[in-house]
């Protein structure tokens, strides 16, 4: 098996293990909400994002895959409110007062307009949590050669799941659902 196939499976192992847990939690329906808009947004956020996260994963393994969730959150929220707006964001534009240090807290707080410290912030952040915990724990379970291609690779698709998990936890927050449409056989995002 090649390393895309591998990555692929990786890649799609890790995202039902992620929707299984948030599922578990109440926080999805079993389904990973998703706009095209949105999962597209991902490859004009990946490179910069991708830079800042590989300088943390030494000391902040759960951070460094964990922010990526909190982009997709941004962007869900930026996509319900102000596409138009959102897309054009330069990625610094989520950028917390000290940089990606901070970016989850700018999220929650400036613009999701959550109080950090109320109940739905910190619910949050615990899902969120949880899932880059599972992410780094999935990762780590592969036991590939540490800064190889391969890791680079395997942590960059841990990002993007990680970024789609965000998105679906945002879209379900703002009242999004997958509604069955009686005329034809197929599923549309309410």
């Amino acid at each position: 098996m090649g390393d895309k196939e591998y990555l692929d499976r990786f890649e799609d192992k890790m995202q039902q293990t992620l929707l299984r847990l948030c599922t578990s939690y109440h926080q999805l329906e079993g389904v990973l909400l998703a706009t095209d808009d949105i999962t597209e947004h991902w490859q004009k956020l990946a490179p910069e994002y991708l830079a800042d996260a590989v300088e943390q994963v030494r000391d902040y393994p759960t951070v460094s895959v964990a922010w990526a969730a909190y982009l997709g959150l941004a962007m869900a929220y930026g996509w319900d409110m102000s596409w138009e707006v959102f897309s054009k964001a330069e990625y610094k534009f989520f950028y917390g007062e000290q940089g990606f240090d901070d970016m989850d807290e700018h999220i929650v707080r400036d613009i999701l307009g959550m109080p950090l410290d109320g109940e739905e912030a910190k619910s949050l952040e615990e899902m969120i949590r949880r899932c880059a915990q599972a992410a780094v724990d999935m990762i780590r379970h592969e036991q590939i050669e540490p800064q190889s291609p391969l890791a680079y690779y395997a942590f960059s698709r841990a990002c993007e799941v990680m970024y789609n998990i965000g998105a679906a936890l945002g879209l379900k927050h703002l009242g999004y659902k997958f509604t069955k449409v009686d005329l034809s056989d197929r599923t549309l995002l309410n």
